[in-house]
This record gives structure tokens, C-alpha cells and sequence, in this order.
């Protein structure tokens, strides 16, 4: 009855105090204003980097330029270069089917129009052309269509602006009157920048061309065109008359920018011969820049890096390089990976005295990431690791370099497929060095084959530590992986899986070594026929004595007599052929695996090759004494090879 009574009072004190608490929360909503965030711009593709990056790398899958089909992945370095070439072999036939049958391809689906997928625009004597279709050519950087119209409005007298006449100049001068490749033909601009790298850097500026023409007949000249040319003759090593504008610029009080600087530092190599003068020509270089009020920048700082870096004086080199680096950290300029490069290879030259920069370098950066900022940047990680390999000689130093390596986005920076590959190249032997067999095998089957495929010298540095180990369990596997990645042409990997498997005979008594030496066999019988195989190829393998032993006696040990009977006579037949002998162990097992096989004849054979090679005999004869009964032909042929010595027991 009182809860009764006392229920109107509590709805009504429930009434009011909502009443309440929405007064209050409606003042607060009026008091709170909204502030809408400023728009981040956006790219086409920041969905797909973000999805990605949920992802992660994966080593054990294919690159995704690869085909993902178990028969379209390759499995060596010269099938993923042929694959690759393929695929952009493809786009340039669809390019050229493109181009022979435009009037197939005149159609504009898309709204507003691609113009990639358009079909280039061809120009002739006949076709109308203006100072709009050559500037659109040079925006396009159509470098031949552009120099063909040009000489066509020159020819028909049509005016050309001063404008036109200077981004025309800045197209030839960039390119060297040579058609850039277009961007999506990447793989072969990383195979044609791998062969340039390797080549010496060589004068392939195109003198007397459209460029020095035109920069001839501008009048009066400006500072841009002085710019344009001097930069082009920089950048494709004219050096000398590169420099000879710029002096000219300067005397005619012509105020050139940063870049230029940059480019004529980048030439003060070819200008001056000796460290001394080339490090005065860099200060003077850098007076005038501050006599013009001209900032320097990252490329000035690596341009004088690459210069140093060329310094045969050590000490001189190093004490330049250290004042460098003080002044630019002053002037509050970031060193990029190209900047750590250089100084790598400053400190760290090959028959220099042993330097520890790398740990400062290490320090300073580890956990950063960065971005493409100088050409040079994708020469550090495969600079570092060499270091750390041949310079140092450290394991923790290279663990540092990988971690820094798959740190963010800085695994686009480790460059094309050829610095990939010289990277673990040096990695992977030094952990050969370094590291346990089982670390070791950790990293070899996160990598191969789809990051790194071992070359022939790692790979035998692989199997010097599997012989150090006595990992010989491995063997198979290791054959295997030579197969795939087509080392099978190699003599010196050859010799030493024999010997590998020769010198570790395994212990039968372990269940985990019963199927070895039959394993065994099978590699060696795999040996002998790709050596048969090779006889007709240009690069062809020849058997020594030792190899078709080794072959011989693994053979014998895994129970194969047959096999072991072909390559036998293969021996004796050959014998001419085959520079050098198995050794007298050799011969020796094959006896007792004829005795076993109950087979006088191969034995009587056996002992006669080695007769005919002036071995021993006379211990091959008394173990066919003693293991078979012999009939009278037998024991006259073993007479007439060692006497009657071997009765004698």
C-alpha cells in the first residue's frame, strides 16, 4: 500500500529531472561549435596503399610482375629476367599493332579522352601545324615529333615564341636529342640503367645538335637558356665546354641557379686531375654561390660528396668530407641515402684503413624512413651490406641494415633487381660465415627463390657451410635447388657436393640417415648424366678422374650396382679421355660391391684398368682372390696382370 501510494511522487521527481538534464545538455550542444577538419588531398591509389599496408610483403610469394602459375614463376636470375622481358616484349607488340593499324583504334570510349591510348599523331610535309601542336609536343616530351615540327615551322616561316624556343631547348638539352622511353617500359629502363652503371662514365653529349642551335640563335641570351645548355653538356659529361658556358654566363653577370652549381660540381672530376685542385675548384664553386645568395642544397652536398669520393688521398679525402658534412649540417640540409652512400664509400675503401662509420651511420638513422630524394639513394643498401661483409666483416651490423631495410616503404629504395641481388648476395655469405647452420636455413627459406636466387659463388659458399657443419643431411635438398636454378653447369659445385657427400659416409644405424645413401646415388647418378648431357653444348663439362670416382663409389654405396656398372665402363672405355684416376678407395669398393654382386668379370676388369694406370694391384687381386672361387681362366688373367704374387698371402 505505501509503495502504492509513493509511485505518483516518483514518476513526477523522474519528470523533472530529465527536464533538467536535457536543459543542461541542450546549452552545452549550443555552446560546443563544429569544426570541420581542412581537406587532405588524396591520391588515386591511397586506397590500394592502404589496404597494402595491412598486407605486408610477402617473401614467399612471386613478385607480382610474375604470372602466380607454378609453371610461369621463374626459379633462376636469368629465367626472371627473360620473363620479365617478355611481358614488356608483349606491351610493345600491342604498342606497334597500335600504331600500324590506327584506323582500328580512331574510336574514344572514354569520357574525357585517354590520351595514351590514343594512337600517335603523324606529321608530314603536308600537315598543318602551330606553336600550339609544338607545344603540346614538347608537354607530351615527344622529343622527334617535336624536333620534326619545329623544322617544318621553321621551314613553312611561321613564328616560333621565345617561350616555345626555351622549353624546346630544355627538352633536347634533358634528353640529349634521344627519345625518352616511355614510363611503361620499366623493366627494360632497370636493365638499361644496370648496364650503364657498369659502364665508365664517358662524354655522350651530341655536339653541334638542334640544342646548340637553337641556343645560337636566341638573342638576346638569358640566363634560362645558359641554364638549359650547361645543365644538358653537365649532365651527359661535356665537361669542358659545359664549364666554359658557365664562365661565360658569369661574366655577362647572368645569375644561374642552384642546380646548375650542382651539375658543374658533379663535372669538377673531369675538369681537374689531382685532389688538390679539384677540392679548390669546389671552393671556389662555392663562393660564388654565396657571392650570388644561393642557398645550397642536398644535390650540392652530394655533388662534393661524389666529387671527395674520388680523392686517391685518403686522409685529404676524409678531412674534406667531415668539413663538408659540418657545414651542411649548419645550413640545416638532411643527408639522404645517396649522402650516406658517398660517405661509405669515402671511409670504407677496399685497401684503406679499417673504418667504423657505418655505426655512427646506422645510429643516426635506424628506424627512419625515407623517401627517393637523390639518384644515388638506391646505391645504399647494397653499399652497406658489401661493407658490412667485406669492410667489417659483421653479422649484427648487417641484422642492423636489413631492419633498417624493411623499415616502412624503404625496400622501394633498394633499387632495381641488380642492386636486389648484390644486396643478398653479400648478406646471404655472410651469414654463411657468421651464423649457424639453422639460422641460416631460417633465412635461406624465407628468401629463395622468390626474393633472391643464389648465385653460383654464394651457393658454393653454401655448401662449404654445409661441409664445415657436417649438415650433409642436406644435400639432397641443396642438389635440388642447384637444379632449379640452372647451376648445374658449374665444375667447382659439382666437385664439392661429391665431396660433401664422399666424405660423410652416413651412419646407418640412425632412422633419420637410412635414406641417405640412396639419396646419395641419385645426385650422383643426376651428376653423371648432366655432364653426358653437356658433351654436345658450347659450354661443355668434361669428367676428371676424381669426379667420375666420387660418382663411382656414391653409386656403390646406395646398392645401385647397375648404375654403378654403366659408369665403370664408362671409365674403362674413356679411359684416353679422362684426365686423371679414381683413387685406389674407389676401385676398391667397386670390387667388393662385385664381390657382392657375385660378378668376377667387372672385378677382373677393375683390376685390369688399374694395371693399365699403374696403381696398386696387388691389393685389388688378393681381395678377388679371397672373395671369389676363381676358374682357371680367371686366375690365368690375374696372373698375366700381377703374378703370382697375390697367392702369397
Amino acid at each position: 500500500m505505501h509503495l502504492a501510494r509513493r509511485l505518483p511522487h516518483l514518476s513526477r521527481h523522474c519528470n523533472v529531472r530529465m527536464m533538467k538534464s536535457t536543459a543542461v545538455s541542450t546549452a552545452k550542444s549550443a555552446e560546443e561549435e563544429i569544426v570541420i577538419p581542412n581537406r587532405i588531398q588524396r591520391s588515386s591509389t591511397d586506397i590500394l596503399v592502404a589496404l597494402s599496408a595491412t598486407v605486408g610483403r610477402d617473401p614467399t610469394a612471386p613478385h607480382y610482375k610474375f604470372h602466380d602459375d607454378p609453371f610461369l614463376i621463374p626459379t633462376s636470375n636469368v629465367s626472371k629476367r627473360t620473363f620479365a622481358m617478355a611481358q614488356e616484349s608483349g606491351r610493345k607488340a600491342a604498342k606497334w599493332i597500335k600504331e600500324e593499324h590506327r584506323n582500328l583504334f580512331m574510336h574514344q570510349e572514354a569520357q574525357p579522352p585517354i590520351e595514351a591510348f590514343a594512337p600517335k599523331m603523324v606529321f608530314t610535309e603536308e600537315s598543318e601545324v602551330t606553336q600550339q601542336t609544338l607545344e603540346t609536343l614538347i608537354r607530351r616530351s615527344l622529343l622527334q615529333d617535336a624536333v620534326y615540327v619545329y623544322n617544318l615551322m621553321k621551314t613553312k616561316g611561321l613564328e616560333i615564341s621565345a617561350e616555345t624556343k626555351q622549353s624546346l631547348l630544355e627538352l633536347l638539352s634533358f634528353y640529349n636529342h634521344q627519345e625518352p622511353m616511355p614510363e611503361e617500359y620499366y623493366e627494360e629502363r632497370w636493365f638499361k640503367q644496370n648496364n650503364q652503371g657498369q659502364q665508365r662514365q664517358t662524354k655522350t653529349w651530341k655536339d653541334g645538335e638542334l640544342a646548340e642551335q637553337i641556343f645560337n640563335e636566341i638573342e638576346p641570351k638569358t640566363t634560362q637558356a645558359y641554364a638549359a645548355v650547361i645543365r644538358g653538356m653537365a649532365k651527359y659529361y661535356q665537361a669542358d665546354r659545359a664549364y666554359a658556358l658557365f664562365q661565360e654566363a658569369l661574366e655577362k653577370q647572368h645569375h644561374l641557379d642552384t642546380s646548375t652549381y650542382n651539375l658543374i660540381l658533379s663535372n669538377v672530376n673531369f675538369l681537374k686531375e689531382k685532389a688538390d685542385q679539384k677540392w679548390e675548384l669546389c671552393k671556389e664553386l662555392l663562393q660564388q654561390m654565396k657571392q650570388q645568395q644561393l642557398k645550397p642544397d642536398l644535390g650540392t652536398l652530394n655533388a662534393l660528396l661524389e666529387c671527395i669520393s674520388t680523392f686517391g688521398n685518403y686522409k685529404m679525402g676524409r678531412t674534406c668530407a667531415l668539413q663538408v658534412l659540418a657545414e651542411f649540417k649548419k645550413l640545416n640540409v638532411e643527408l639522404s641515402l645517396g649522402s650516406y652512400y658517398y660517405v661509405l664509400i669515402i671511409f670504407c675503401r677496399e685497401r684503406g684503413p679499417v673504418s667504423h662509420v657505418i655505426v655512427d651511420i646506422l645510429n643516426e638513422i635506424q628506424g627512419k624512413e625515407f623517401k627517393i630524394q637523390h639518384p644515388k639513394d638506391t646505391y645504399f643498401f647494397a653499399t652497406a651490406m658489401d661493407v658490412c661483409r667485406n669492410h667489417l666483416h659483421d653479422r649484427s651490423l648487417a641484422k642492423k641494415v636489413d631492419n633498417l631495410l624493411h623499415t616502412g616503404n624503404n625496400f622501394d629504395l633498394i633499387g632495381d633487381t641488380y642492386k636486389e641481388s648484390v644486396y643478398y648476395r653479400h648478406y646471404f655469405a655472410l651469414l654463411c660465415q657468421t651464423c649457424t647452420i639453422d639460422e641460416f636455413l631460417e633465412i635461406y627459406d624465407t628468401l629463395v627463390p622468390n626474393v633472391y636466387i643464389p648465385e653460383p659463388g654464394v651457393m658454393e659458399e653454401v655448401l662449404k657451410m654445409v661441409e664445415v657443419n657436417a649438415a650433409y643431411e642436406l644435400m639432397p635438398r641443396l642438389w635440388s635447388d642447384m637444379v632449379i636454378f640452372d647451376h648445374i653447369n658449374r665444375e667447382s659445385l659439382l666437385l664439392r657436393t661429391l665431396k660433401i657427400m664422399l666424405s660423410n659416409k652416413p651412419d646407418l644405424t640412425k632412422k633419420s640417415e637410412e635414406q641417405l645413401p640412396e639419396q646419395f646415388a641419385k645426385v650422383a647418378f643426376d651428376i653423371y648424366n648432366k655432364v653426358v648431357e653437356s658433351e654436345g653444348r658450347a659450354k661443355k663439362l668434361s669428367f676428371t678422374g676424381q669426379m667420375i670416382g666420387d660418382i663411382l663409389t656414391l653409386l656403390v654405396r646406395g646398392g645401385n650396382w647397375e648404375k654403378a656398372l654403366e659408369v665403370f665402363n664408362n671409365i674403362d672405355k674413356n679411359q684416353h679421355r679422362i684426365p686423371g684416376t679414381p683413387s685406389e678407395n674407389c676401385l676398391m669398393e667397386y670390387v667388393e660391391a662385385a664381390i657382392e654382386n657375385k660378378s668376377p668379370s667387372q672385378a677382373l676388369q677393375c683390376l685390369q684398368y688399374a694395371v693399365e694406370n699403374h696403381m696398386d694391384g696387388l691389393s685389388l687381386a688378393q681381395r678377388i682372390h679371397k672373395g671369389f672361387t676363381l676358374n682357371e681362366v680367371h686366375m690365368s688373367k690375374m696372373k698375366s696382370l700381377v703374378g703370382d704374387s697375390f697367392l702369397k698371402q
